[in-house]
């Protein structure tokens, strides 16, 4: 199976011969993402305010809440909570809903379809953090609720990839969405239009900023390991 992947619009046709990570991103974008972002202070950028109450639902209910509670190195760092935009990308956040709650059991695979235990497996500084391999860990696996894979959802609607605590499927191109997914640090526009943003930190952006901060090794994996020690829906 390809390694899932952030896809990012080559710069320079230098930029497409470029080393691959293990995730498939040129390794000269990811370096170069972060270079734009030398001198800002990273911790003072705050998440997208959340406006009020959850969005509503048609039939008056409410855009669900998630959350995850986060370990670095076996350290409980805090909780990060999320509002999925059901309204607009219905089948994307309901997959993450339950891959928050765990309800569905065990998936084709023959591992639990739940993200409690498993890894964020991937952080750049000044770009994002990547999780949601429960099938392998590493970024070559997962599985959604629906199967192995699952189509692009709704790629043009109103939320792009603004700023801080954007959340968004990672996948391996076109409609090969799974269980991988990933939190953003920064603004990046480059990924619009092709992940699918279903969702965003509504609160504990610090902890998000931790992970950030964990020192990583070769392929941008953290040193500490970074695990959703906890997750659930709130409401």
């Amino acid at each position: 199976m390809r390694h899932l992947l952030l896809l990012a619009l080559a710069a320079a046709a230098s930029a497409a011969s470029s080393p691959l990570s293990r995730a498939g991103l040129p390794l000269s974008l990811g370096r170069a993402h972060s270079a734009t972002t030398q001198g800002l202070d990273l911790k003072a950028l705050s998440p997208p305010k959340a406006e009020g109450a959850p969005l509503r639902l048609r039939g008056g209910a409410a855009n669900p809440v998630v959350f995850f509670d986060i370990s670095i190195g076996g350290a409980n760092k805090g909780r990060v909570t999320m509002e999925l935009y059901a309204d607009l990308v219905p089948k994307t956040a309901e997959n993450f809903r339950a891959l928050c709650t765990g309800e569905k059991g065990q998936g084709k695979s023959g591992v639990p379809l739940h993200f409690k235990g498993s890894k964020f497996h991937r952080i750049i500084e000044g770009f994002m953090a990547q999780g949601g391999d429960i099938t392998r860990g590493d970024g070559r696996g997962g599985e959604s609720i629906y199967g192995e894979k699952f189509a692009d959802e709704n790629l043009k609607h109103k939320h792009k990839h603004t700023g801080p605590g954007v959340l968004s499927m990672a996948n391996a191109g076109p409609d090969t969405n799974g269980s991988q997914f990933f939190i953003t640090t920064v603004a990046t526009p480059h990924l619009d239009g092709r992940h699918c943003v279903f969702g965003k930190v509504t609160d504990g952006m610090d902890v998000v900023q931790a992970m950030e901060a964990n020192p990583t090794s070769a392929g941008d994996v953290p040193i500490k390991p970074v695990v959703i020690a906890d997750c659930g829906q709130i409401s």
